[in-house]
């Protein structure tokens, strides 16, 4: 045992040796390179989500500093946008005598009802100005349809009416997806989800992402998300520019 304990050691102080005379860390090895079939994907980060928005989510800034570290990283860079008509469907002013948080049933199942929130057109509803992604090819818009919510950039809330990203993708050979912005039990998650339903390797980086969590949704979240095979990782897992 004492023999096999300082093989062990050999083999380990050699391997970092190794990883040292070439520049690398064994940390750095286990990083994930973004290459031309990745993608990131920037899910509403919003000025409605965020510090003073109409449905702000708790710490919602913190994600910028973390995406724009990131996005330099991707040659391929998404972001959508939720992109409400007034009196959509899914606010709970649209309702008589419900509020904010109720759920209610719509043609296409259970709805959360919201604060009325990024309307079309409005400064609520524009991009966080100090999101800085300029090299971003797609902005996706999303929840334009009046009587259908949606939270998925796959995929409208009735689950039958596509937004056009899967093909999309897959035109530009796409194949790997690292998704990050708000909020992680509503929009990050659908859109994850939706992602390994239609066959992408598909990525969440946690600490680019904050939510809601209404009775405890971030972590059923998670756990759905894991079970269906989305990996979650930190950015520090990424190999991205300083």
């Amino acid at each position: 045992m004492t023999m096999n304990r300082r093989a062990a050691l050999r083999t380990l102080c050699s391997g970092a040796l190794w990883m040292a005379a070439i520049g690398r860390s064994p940390a750095d090895a286990a990083r994930i390179k973004p290459d031309a079939s990745s993608a990131l994907i920037v899910v509403d980060v919003q000025n409605c989500f965020v510090k003073g928005g109409t449905l702000a989510v708790a710490h919602g800034d913190d994600v910028v500093p973390v995406i724009n570290r990131l996005a330099p990283a991707f040659q391929n860079v998404i972001l959508t946008q939720d992109w409400h008509t007034p009196g959509h469907a899914s606010f709970a002013s649209s309702h008589a005598g419900k509020k904010p948080f109720d759920t209610m049933q719509l043609s296409y199942g259970t709805q959360v009802l919201w604060p009325d929130h990024c309307v079309q057109g409005t400064p609520d509803a524009a991009l966080d100005p100090e999101l800085h992604v300029p090299q971003a090819q797609l902005i996706l818009r999303k929840g334009f349809h009046k009587d259908i919510d949606s939270y998925s950039a796959f995929m409208e809330a009735d689950r039958r009416t596509p937004t056009g990203l899967q093909g999309y993708l897959e035109q530009r050979g796409i194949k790997r997806l690292f998704v990050t912005g708000l909020a992680t039990d509503f929009c990050v998650a659908w859109t994850a989800l939706d992602a390994r339903a239609a066959g992408f390797s598909t990525y969440v980086i946690d600490d680019a992402c904050r939510g809601i969590d209404l009775n405890g949704s971030v972590a059923a979240a998670w756990k759905e998300m894991d079970a269906h095979g989305v990996m979650r990782i930190h950015s520090a897992d990424i190999d991205a520019i300083a």
